[in-house]
Order: C-alpha cells, then sequence, then structure tokens
C-alpha cells in the first residue's frame, strides 16, 4: 500500500470481486474505478507471493503428495492450442490442497521446468514426496533432470541414476491407444528410475490427478481469464500471470476450501490461522 492514497479496505473488495470470477471492467463499474488502477492493485498484492511461499519452503514435511494438471485460455488473440501462451502448469498438494505453484505460457518444455523448480525445493523438506499427474511425462522426466542423484552401488561401469531417495513419480496414461502402433503403454508407470531405498507402497488406485482436475474447474469459475463461452480471455501473457498469482495467495492464505474446510495453508501445517487481505496487503514486500 506504499504510495496508494486509496482506502485499504477499497483495494481489499476489488481482490475480492475479481477473485469470485468478475472481470477488469466490471469490477471497476462496481468500485467506480478504473481497470488499469485495479491491474495495479493486483500486481503489487501478486508481488506478495514470493514473501508468503517462504512459509512453505521453510517448512519440515513428513509426506507430500503433488499432483499436475495443465489449463487452457486464449491469450491476445484466438490461435491454434499448440501456439498459444495460454497454457497453464498447476503443482498442488493433495492432502491440503495447496497450490505449490501455477505458471503459463507456451505448452513447451521451459513451461514445465520452470513449475518443476519449485518442486525441487520440497525434495529437502520431505521423507516422503510422491508427485503424480494424468499422461504428461514431462513433469517426472523435468524433476528428474533437475533432482537426479547418481546411485554408487560398487559394480564396474558408469553408476545409473535416480531420483532422490523417497522421491516417487507416477503417471496414469488415460487413453486406451489402440491406434498406436508398435508396443503399448501401461495405464501406470514410473517415468524414471526410482532409488531401490525409496517406499514403492502406492496403489494404482492413488494414482490420479482428480482433485487437481477438481480444482482447475473452481479456477475456471472464479478467475475470468479462463472463463468459456465468452471473450473475457487474457489481453497478455504478464495478464494471465498477474490474476494466477492473485488467485494463488487469496487460495493458499486467504479462503477455506469447500472440501476441506480449512484454509490449505493452515491444512498443511505452515500457518496456525487464516490471513486477511488487509493483512497480507500490508506485509512488506520480500528483498
Amino acid at each position: 500500500m506504499g504510495n496508494l492514497k486509496t482506502p485499504i479496505s477499497k483495494v481489499a473488495s476489488a481482490l475480492l470481486l475479481r477473485s469470485e470470477g468478475l472481470g477488469l471492467r466490471a469490477t471497476g463499474r462496481v468500485l467506480e474505478s478504473h481497470k488499469g488502477t485495479i491491474a495495479r492493485w493486483e500486481k503489487l498484492f501478486g508481488d506478495q507471493k514470493e514473501t508468503l511461499m517462504l512459509y512453505s519452503f521453510c517448512h519440515e514435511f513428513v509426506s507430500l503428495t503433488f499432483e499436475g494438471d495443465e489449463l487452457y485460455t486464449m491469450v491476445g488473440k484466438c490461435t491454434e492450442p499448440s501456439d498459444s501462451k495460454g497454457w497453464t502448469a498447476v503443482i498442488m498438494e493433495r492432502a491440503s490442497r495447496f497450490i505449490v505453484d501455477q505458471r503459463c505460457g507456451n505448452k513447451k518444455t521451459s513451461l514445465f521446468r520452470s513449475v518443476m523448480k519449485t518442486v525441487c525445493k520440497y525434495v529437502d523438506r520431505t521423507k516422503d514426496l510422491t508427485f503424480l499427474s494424468d499422461g504428461e511425462r514431462r513433469y517426472g522426466n523435468m524433476l528428474f533432470d533437475l533432482c537426479s542423484e547418481v546411485l554408487k552401488t560398487g559394480k564396474a561401469g558408469r553408476p545409473p541414476k535416480t531420483l532422490p531417495k523417497g522421491v516417487k513419480v507416477r503417471v496414469k496414461n488415460k487413453s486406451d491407444q489402440k491406434r498406436k502402433k508398435g508396443r503399448k503403454r501401461p495405464k501406470y508407470q514410473a517415468t524414471q528410475r526410482e532409488h531401490p531405498d525409496t517406499d514403492q507402497s502406492l496403489a494404482k488406485n492413488e494414482i490420479h490427478a482428480n482433485h487437481l482436475e477438481a480444482q482447475n474447474a473452481a479456477s475456471r469459475r472464479r478467475n475470468s481469464t479462463f472463463r468459456r463461452k465468452t471473450n473475457t480471455y487474457a489481453k497478455t501473457k504478464h495478464g494471465l500471470q498477474r490474476t494466477l498469482d492473485v488467485h494463488q495467495i487469496i487460495h493458499n492464505y486467504v479462503r477455506p476450501h469447500w472440501t476441506t474446510g480449512k484454509v490449505p495453508a493452515v491444512a498443511l501445517g505452515i500457518m496456525s490461522e487464516a490471513l486477511s487481505l488487509e493483512s497480507i496487503l500490508t506485509m512488506q514486500r520480500a528483498t
């Protein structure tokens, strides 16, 4: 709120309306503010994400289960999905519904690498980390490239690389692959070699991303840039990422989840109580 003359209650009201699915123009009409002003408030609020995420990066966890999935929307103009910058990779912790990271861009290796770098920060903070996705193998491949370690077996030859001890990656291939030529992929599989001492007690019925897919449906309702059958899509990639940052902060630290009944940050154990929009707006930014 530095150098802002607007009452903090009005800024909080604008963020609340935006988090409930109102567009920039509609929010501006309700609060009698310019859409550019509201976008600037969102940018300042979204900059607090780095400060708030330090709570989870510095916490020790016993076990974590992550789910990975993607959303799609238009950015700028209607193009082919393969050329669009409107793909959003989302990582969520299953039990607490805590959104670990969500970033937008082209559906390329760089997008998956950016979100998996955040997952790597949790590898050293927990003794049991499981990552699950539906069909997209690049999540596991990126995690292997970033966090793999050499397994010294004492035998001659080059030692193999494995995922760190305690880290599991499973993929559920949803397609039936009837038209695919050659060898068919199994329905459930590990994308990369895992450490031999990693606990493999993971039932097949637990390998899915259903919780994140339900969260993605809620994101389409609460974020106007993802709403279908309208033209309220994002104008730029930076504008889409701005709305994602605002949504992630409010989802993780302010609003109780409809399933667990708790704020995800409280359910994860990194905070004792929920934060208010006013307290986040007055929080000092990390340097």
